[in-house]
């Protein structure tokens, strides 16, 4: 089985003292260490055991500047193949729509069984590169997988719905899946893994090669603009309401009632 795997590098802000850039428009990175997108490295981890099992190979492909390569050393040194880097020049401020081209135009030339994306980014979180690469490609899809199944040359993929339910679909093959976080465990990457690959060979494209005009991705070709990005407004903080549960509630229903939530 032949998978094509779509990854990105994020930056990591759990613990970081976040800064706005004077024009408000994204966050300052200079300082933020960047990892690969939580969704994604669930995404290489299920195509790894899908390899395993199924045989065939692996092709990893981002989209970003040179340090994105690192992400896609992380994938080669977990088991995949072969890795592309489309050069993000040309690319910046590029709605979902104009990121899925961009792979779409990688992809187009590739023979493959099963393409795997993460649901979402955690910096952007736009859910929807993965299902407008599938639309793009003219093949069936499914998103938010907690589960793949390969049977009789088709793919049985678990989809998590919401209040805790499951759906199972049955997808012919071509097809695209966006991974949910949780659908397995991720195997730990060592130096020495990511050593091992570092002098394999990552293939590079740009917006030219990939013929691709310049009014159809960027800040041109997106229909979505960035106004302003600011952080919330403080609130006055949390009122911790203490005593027995009968207590407790009889508060908080004063409180809401107070606040005109009640009547």
């Amino acid at each position: 089985m032949d998978i094509i795997l779509c990854i990105k590098q994020v930056p990591d802000v759990t613990e970081a003292d976040l800064k706005i850039d004077r024009e408000e428009k994204s966050i300052i990175r200079d300082d933020l260490e960047m990892v690969i997108n939580e969704w994604d490295n669930y995404a290489v981890e299920e195509a790894v055991r899908l390899k395993e099992k199924h045989g065939g190979k692996i092709t990893v492909i981002t989209l970003g500047d040179e340090e994105s390569e690192d992400v896609l050393r992380r994938a080669l040194a977990m088991g995949a193949d072969q890795a592309i880097r489309i050069d993000e020049e040309g690319f910046e401020n590029s709605d979902p729509r104009g990121i899925a081209l961009g792979l779409y135009h990688i992809i187009k030339e590739l023979d493959f069984d099963l393409i795997l994306t993460g649901a979402q980014s955690s910096d952007i979180g736009w859910g929807q590169v993965g299902v407008r690469l599938a639309e793009m490609l003219n093949i069936p899809y499914a998103t938010l997988a907690m589960g793949i199944e390969v049977v009789d040359g088709k793919i049985i993929v678990k989809r998590e719905l919401e209040s805790n339910t499951f759906e199972k679909v049955e997808l012919d093959l071509p097809a695209l899946v966006t991974v949910q976080t949780g659908i397995n465990e991720p195997r730990y990457v060592s130096i020495m893994g990511i050593r091992r690959v570092r002098k394999l060979k990552i293939e590079e494209k740009d917006i030219d090669e990939l013929g691709i005009s310049e009014d159809e991705v960027g800040e041109k070709g997106s229909i979505i603009e960035s106004i302003r990005l600011m952080f919330p407004p403080e609130g006055e903080g949390a009122e911790i309401l203490q005593g027995s549960l009968d207590e407790i509630c009889e508060k908080l229903a004063q409180i809401i009632r107070e606040k005109g939530g009640l009547y």
